[in-house]
């Protein structure tokens, strides 16, 4: 008899062949391995298996436990089963073909009709499918015995080809939300049309009558639209019903809700979602909780059957720890009893409770999630916990009132249950020491194990402070500190997930709540982690708030911090706006002359411009501007700056910009209007751009950055034009409250300072967005009531409606795709053809929004109606675009803009954009403050950004997103703007708020104080603690700390507390500065004296870490590996970005440089400083475009802090280590190693080039009687060997280069700096003749010493070295004088200069330096030293070294013999008047 599958009861059957004797022809063929089977089928739980087994028989249901299902499916394959007896669904689930297949019965329980229904024919197929073996078999049997009446039913099925119908109208509800959710559908038009992708709309179709329709309705509507429509509007309302969706059937829109998404999130049905909404609240006990989950739809079929009562009932007695509603009778009942019994790790018998149990466990966990979800969303604190509380129960099994230390299975059970008689909490045990613990269990050696599993809960330290920001708002500041031993073996390598929210116990309310992961590297480092965020107060205030953070996975680890209002002083509620006047626009001829007015092309002011006029243009009074972006601000500056020109024509103006970017777009703008048109000179001076002294002298206007006016004004009692500045315009002032504000205060209090001393008062120029208290900030920069124009954030000319979106999802990237589609929607509603400007936070962003928007556009019908110009033109401009990315997205009329742009490319965009060429424009955030491109539509597209520096996404300041805000509304053309904002939902509430209602500006000076401190202590400006004090009076810091003290943690404003607090400050602030060497605090304990590195911080402009870290770091024996590390160290790299996942990126860099770096930093910005200028080194390939970006920045910060370690070397007479800063300056600015040949530096040379010089001998070619003979190995030996002609260059290298190669490199070598030196020593000697003071030397190369080379000194003398340097071959250059240096592979503009040393060899000391600039013809130098006090002989060097070039450098040796100097020398100890000048490095 052949193998067979039986569907149904084998006892009767092998009864049956019992009695009729032919049991033998299903007993298993003896085997090898026949007998391990028997035994393993003897150790199964399974009762029936073993006892059919022998006589070769077998079954298979879904009750049965996997383990024994699994022996039977591989006995049956091999042939040790002969007849397996099973349910129908081992036809789909497993592939085990027979010989023969018997369907006994076709009538099958369906547990959700509660009755019999026929076998489908779908199952019928799929079972006789199972027929014949393809490796054995040339045919299968398939038998089906059937009742009578079904025999033709099935005849005729199993004979004609049926078709398979859809059952999506079942779950329409469901799917309908999901695609709602996603954003694929946002109204009926778009849900039909999804409809028809369905194979439900292809079998309706094809037999409509098996869907009621009839035929009639089918012949009036062929494509089923009306049908469709009817579908979705009954789905619509039943989510509407149910919450989930907010569908208004007038306008055919859905919108999605809080509850529908986390039920599409969940997959939970909708059913379900109603239940919850019916039963659930916001004070349920657990045992509701439970009794509400098992009524859940998920559950409807599972049915309660006979036999299972009675082991139900005992479940109830024996694991049931809560009550259970419905008892066992029911279904619900049934479930909860399961559910409890699983988390109690109950004992199941019957196989059939085994099977539900698991499916019960497996639907639980993810139905108490939803619910958790639902009420965080509610904001009920008690139900929220509670819920999260039950997750994790269920996903431990594990009940929250037993022993945390469960949840470790190293742990012996015995030791848990005495650790719960005994009523050790963990707190307690992480008090006793581990042997304390061991007796206490009567087990000394487990001590040490339980104390580990005690370290391991995850456990942190939350401190809150609050700062209100108005009195409806608070700051809160939330340090959370990790507070346990990190182990991979429990808490995986990623990191420990926590939900953080803050609960009013009173009003039972939660204000805030975030989802926060705390990574295994800050918890291993124990690094503290900083949240910030916002919530509301409300008058009367409460007594307090309660932050409560629980883990997202362990129970038993939470931590709760108590926010207290007993102190918190509220501050002043702030004045009203301005009004705007109703005045008659201004016409521009009120300027009163003619060449002013030209500049403009409109004819008349408008409103705000109209009524500051008078006070800007014809008054000196102080004035602050507060108005909405795209306001006309800039035409107030321009104001102000034509009354200094008319009033105070020797006098300057400073405008500071707080971005370079503006700087550059006013420079480019002023440079035509101003400098052309009115022959005023304008001047930028930024870190990219540093003009010469004469030009910052000779300047009317200087436009500047915020810092570089900083560092200028430092030394201003040096600087007479900063003496002669008259008006101050800052732009943007609201920036105080911004991290670069300190820099802006310091700035004006500087400025006042200054008037105040050279009584030539500064007229200070604010501009700013519309501001809470201005009040403040006017009083601050002394401005009268005259002088205060603050109107509200709705004057703008052209008003602005502003539609927010709220976006739920706890991680960045899918909640930033979800906004996708919203975003396309809002520009086909709101700005169909005019121009669109979208913000999004980072260069990746720009990229992946542009492909959605370029999807969506392809389901229209015109998919490059963006696109307005001729199509052909447009493929003109892509083939010059460089980027991949622009090329894709410009064809459909959609530019890019972020800093990783080719120059040239973002100029064709911003043309493109200006033009309405492209209709929209995708940029980060940047260009909001960079580039004046309005728009008539702004999408904000998500208001937060990655941090590299905390490794989190952070909100955008306010001031950030209203600047976004303000590019909407083009004023010449539109006559209203339109803004989009898409935020996260939890931060809506405040986004709302503070759109529409001014930011208060608080001050940031307080982290930064010390620096700046050390500045004033470096100028003289503070020379005592009291100076200190009263600096800080100056400050705007001060003014808010009166007004707002809580925000700066000041509990009291009376004058005591008030003294104490600015007092505290001051010694903090002065503690750090001493404790980095930066200034010494004198005996008395008031005066205050500036030391050498203080003095090298303040010049170099470099925070007081950086000067200490140099001091601790740096030794006289430094090489360029060390240098490199300790530049790149430095805390001004603190703040380079490392982006999500670049740490990876680092690592597979940091394989390709020859230096190694600590393997456990690759998230470091440090290290990735360090990767970055190797690779600039090496000339390699960078891994993103977002690294040359950010090399520039590392190259941009890095000659100001080597010029600072060059300082610090030379204060401490390093020799080497100094020459060594040089060669790391020299290496810096040409992108090459100091150890690799210099001709590498010439443009196009590459290491396969070198043997062309190898090869050149000059000697063998003909050559002037100068020329040079010998091996070519350096740069001046290759210009010497070709004479500086071009022709001989190029006869050496064209075998390898193009021409127009061969010029560049060229041109580079003949602009080399070659330099003729000549020494001479001037002083005093006992026996010259009258009159001869100087004695010129021999130039000695190293090495030579000759008798005649040897000068005599006296000992213990003071002497001058001159050293005068000599350009040669400029004159074979055209003359051409051009102080830049030719620095291909450094980012800005470079004046060539020269370092002067004179050191001491066999010392290694230093004995002077001097910085010595562009040398055009002729140069002399003097260096001051004392000869030595003994006699004797003695070598001095003289280095001559390029601060830009490689292989430039001199070194000549001065031999000096001392010899004793006679009382009359000793007596004669001034050399000369030009040495009081001097100044010894």
């Amino acid at each position: 008899m052949q193998e067979t599958q039986l569907f149904e009861q084998p006892w009767l059957f092998k009864r049956w062949q019992k009695n009729r004797g032919e049991i033998m022809y299903f007993i298993p063929n003896q085997s090898a391995d026949l007998g391990s089977a028997e035994k393993q089928i003897q150790k199964s739980r399974n009762k029936q298996l073993r006892e059919l087994f022998p006589d070769g028989f077998g079954i298979h249901h879904a009750g049965m436990l996997r383990q024994d299902r699994n022996l039977v499916e591989n006995y049956f394959s091999r042939g040790h089963i002969k007849v397996l007896v099973c349910t129908a669904t081992l036809a789909w689930g497993v592939n085990l073909p027979a010989h023969a297949v018997i369907i006994k019965g076709t009538q099958i329980y369906d547990a959700k009709r509660g009755s019999f229904v026929d076998l489908g024919i779908l199952d019928v197929m799929q079972i006789f499918g199972r027929a014949g073996r393809p490796q054995f078999d040339k045919f299968g049997e398939g038998t089906i015995i059937t009742a009578h009446d079904k025999l033709s039913h099935y005849l005729t099925l199993l004979t004609q080809q049926n078709p398979i119908e859809s059952q999506f109208l079942d779950r329409l509800a469901d799917n309908l939300n999901a695609e709602i959710a996603l954003g694929t559908v946002t109204n009926v038009e778009e849900a039909v049309k999804w409809l028809s992708y369905t194979y439900l709309y292809v079998r309706i179709r094809a037999n409509p009558i098996a869907y009621g329709i009839n035929y009639k309705a089918y012949q009036m509507d062929p494509g089923l639209e009306k049908y469709r429509q009817e579908l979705v509007i009954e789905a619509g309302h039943k989510l509407d019903q149910a919450r989930m969706v907010r569908f208004e059937e007038r306008t055919g829109y859905f919108s999605i809700t809080d509850l529908g998404r986390t039920a599409s999130h969940y997959y939970i049905h909708y059913n379900t979602i109603e239940t919850f909404n019916e039963l659930l609240g916001a004070h349920k006990t657990e045992a509701d909780i439970f009794a509400l989950v098992s009524k859940a739809e998920e559950f409807e079929q599972i049915k309660v059957r006979e036999e299972e009562l009675e082991e139900l009932d005992q479940l109830l007695c024996n694991y049931c720890e809560l009550s259970v509603a419905g008892g066992v009778e029911n279904t619900y009942g049934k479930v909860n009893i399961l559910l409890q019994t699983y988390i109690s790790h109950g004992e199941l018998d019957s196989f059939s409770l085994i099977s539900d149990s698991a499916y019960v466990a497996q639907n639980a966990a993810r139905i108490v999630r939803a619910l958790f979800e639902v009420c965080l969303r509610k904001r009920w604190p008690a139900m929220t916990y509670k819920l999260l509380n039950l997750c994790k129960i269920i996903d431990r099994r594990l009940w929250g009132w037993c022993n945390p230390l469960r949840q470790f299975s190293v742990l012996p059970g015995h030791v848990l249950s005495k650790l719960e008689e005994k009523k050790l909490t963990i707190d307690k045990m992480k008090d006793m020491r581990k042997d304390e613990i061991g007796h206490m269990l009567h087990h000394v050696n487990i001590g040490l194990k339980v104390k580990q599993c005690v370290h391991e809960i995850p456990s942190i330290a939350m401190e809150a402070n609050i700062q209100p920001i108005t009195r409806t708002v608070l700051r809160v500041r939330l340090t959370i500190n990790p507070d346990f031993k990190w182990h991979d073996q429990t808490h995986g390598s990623v990191g420990e997930p926590w939900w953080i929210w803050v609960e009013d116990p009173v009003n039972d309310h939660i204000y805030h709540s975030e989802y926060f992961l705390l990574q295994k590297k800050q918890v291993v480092s124990k690094e503290a982690q900083l949240l910030v965020f916002t919530i509301p107060i409300f008058e009367p205030l409460p007594s307090q708030y309660y932050i409560r953070a629980v883990s997202d996975r362990w129970l038993g680890a939470e931590a709760v911090c108590i926010i207290n209002f007993q102190n918190l002083i509220l501050p002043e509620r702030h004045p009203p706006h301005t009004e705007l006047l109703d005045l008659q626009p201004l016409p521009i001829n009120a300027l009163g002359n003619r060449e002013y007015e030209a500049l403009y092309k409109f004819t008349h002011f408008n409103p705000i411009q109209t009524q500051i006029f008078h006070t800007v243009y014809h008054t000196d009074n102080n004035v602050l501007l507060g108005a909405p972006t795209g306001s006309g601000k800039t035409v107030a500056a321009e104001l102000a700056i034509f009354r200094i020109f008319n009033k105070y024509p020797t006098s300057k103006a400073v405008y500071i910009a707080p971005l370079k970017a503006l700087v550059r777009e006013r420079v480019e703008d002023w440079k035509i209007r101003i400098t052309e048109k009115l022959g005023k000179n304008v001047v930028e001076l930024t870190g990219d751009v540093t003009p010469d002294m004469k030009a910052i002298k000779e300047a009317d206007l200087i436009v500047t950055t915020p810092e570089k006016w900083d560092g200028i004004s430092r030394s201003w009692q040096n600087r007479s034009y900063v003496q002669k500045v008259a008006i101050l315009i800052i732009d943007e002032i609201h920036l105080l409250g911004d991290e670069r504000g300190p820099v802006l205060e310091v700035i004006v209090s500087r400025t006042n300072f200054i008037s105040s001393h050279t009584e030539s008062p500064v007229r200070i120029v604010g501009l700013s967005t519309a501001l809470a208290n201005a009040k403040d900030l006017a009083d601050w920069l002394g401005i009268k009531q005259n002088g205060l124009f603050n109107f509200r954030p709705s004057v703008r000319p052209v008003p602005l409606e502003v539609h927010m979106h709220g976006f739920p999802g706890q991680h960045y990237c899918p909640r930033m795709a979800t906004m996708n589609k919203p975003t396309f929607q809002a520009i086909r509603s709101h700005s169909p053809s005019k121009p669109v400007l979208i913000f999004v936070s980072s260069r990746r962003q720009t990229r992946l929004t542009a492909l959605d928007l370029i999807a969506f556009l392809a389901a229209e019908e015109d998919p490059k109606q963006w696109l307005h110009m001729d199509e052909r033109e447009m493929s003109d401009i892509i083939e010059m675009v460089k980027d991949s990315n622009l090329k894709l997205t410009l064809a459909f009329g959609i530019g890019l803009h972020h800093a990783g742009l080719h120059e040239r490319d973002r100029k064709h965009v911003e043309e493109l954009f200006v033009n309405c060429k492209i209709q929209v424009l995708i940029a980060t955030s940047t260009l909001a403050w960079g580039v004046n491109f309005p728009a008539h539509l702004v999408v904000v597209k998500g208001t937060e950004y990655y941090d590299g520096k905390t490794k989190r996404y952070v909100d955008f300041a306010i001031t950030d997103v209203l600047q976004m805000m303000g590019r909407a509304g083009r004023p010449q053309f539109d006559d209203q703007g339109k803004a989009v904002i898409l935020v996260h939902d939890i931060k809506k509430d405040f986004y709302k708020k503070f759109l529409y209602e001014p930011f208060p500006v608080e001050s940031s000076l307080l982290e930064v104080l010390a620096d700046h401190m050390n500045a004033e202590i470096s100028a003289g400006t503070v020379s005592s603690k009291q100076d200190a004090m009263d600096y800080i009076t100056w400050t705007y810091f001060f003014r808010r700390l009166i007004m707002n003290p809580s925000y700066y943690n000041l509990d009291d404003i009376n004058h005591e507390n008030m003294n104490k607090y600015l007092s505290n400050l001051v010694e903090k602030s002065l503690a750090d500065l001493e404790s980095s060497y930066c200034i010494s605090v004198m005996e008395d304990n008031r005066s205050l004296q500036s030391l050498d590195l203080g003095r090298i911080a303040s010049y170099y402009y470099l925070k007081h870490p950086t000067v200490s870290m140099f001091k601790k770091k740096m030794n006289a024996d430094c090489h360029v590996e060390d240098l490199l590390s300790v530049l790149t160290e430095a805390t001004e790299y603190a703040d380079l970005p490392v982006r999500h996942n670049e740490d990876q990126l680092n690592s597979e860099l940091a394989k390709r440089l020859p230096l190694e770096v600590s393997p456990h930093s690759f998230d470091s910005a440090h290290t990735k400083a360090h990767l970055l200028l190797q690779a600039h080194f090496c000339r390699a390939s960078l891994p993103s475009p977002d690294y040359a970006t950010d090399t520039k920045s590392v190259l941009d910060q890095s000659i100001r802090i080597c010029q600072a370690m060059l300082d610090v070397a030379a204060n401490n007479g390093w020799l080497v280590t100094a020459l060594n800063i040089i060669n790391l300056i020299q290496m810096v600015i040409q992108g090459r190693w100091v150890h690799d040949s210099s001709f590498l530096t010439l443009p196009n040379i590459e290491q396969q080039h070198l043997y062309l010089f190898r090869k050149c001998n000059a000697g063998g070619k003909k050559s002037s009687s100068k020329g040079y003979r010998g091996p070519v190995e350096c740069l001046p030996e290759l210009i010497a060997a070709c004479e500086w002609r071009e022709d001989i260059f190029h006869s050496i290298v064209a075998e390898e280069l193009q021409p127009t190669q061969i010029s560049q490199a060229w041109n580079f070598l003949s602009h080399l700096p070659v330099i003729e030196v000549s020494l001479s020593i001037k002083g005093w000697w006992e026996n010259a003749p009258k009159g001869k003071n100087e004695i010129l030397l021999p130039n000695v190369n190293t090495g030579l010493r000759d008798e005649k080379n040897w000068t005599q000194l006296h000992a213990d003398q003071e002497y001058l070295l001159q050293v005068n340097l000599r350009r040669i071959g400029l004159a074979r250059n055209k003359g051409k004088y051009n102080s830049k240096a030719t620095t291909p592979r450094f980012t800005k503009a470079k004046d060539e200069g020269w370092v002067v040393i004179l050191g001491e060899i066999d010392k290694k000391e230093l004995l002077a330096l001097k910085r010595v600039g562009y040398v055009r013809n002729r140069s002399t130098i003097s260096l001051a030293f004392f000869s030595p006090e003994v006699t004797g002989r003695y070598i001095y060097t003289l280095y001559l070294m390029n601060d830009s070039y490689l292989g430039m450098d001199q070194q000549y040796d001065i031999y000096l013999d001392v010899i004793a100097a006679s009382i009359a020398a000793q007596v004669n100890t001034e050399v000369s008047d030009a040495m009081s000048d001097l100044a010894v490095a």
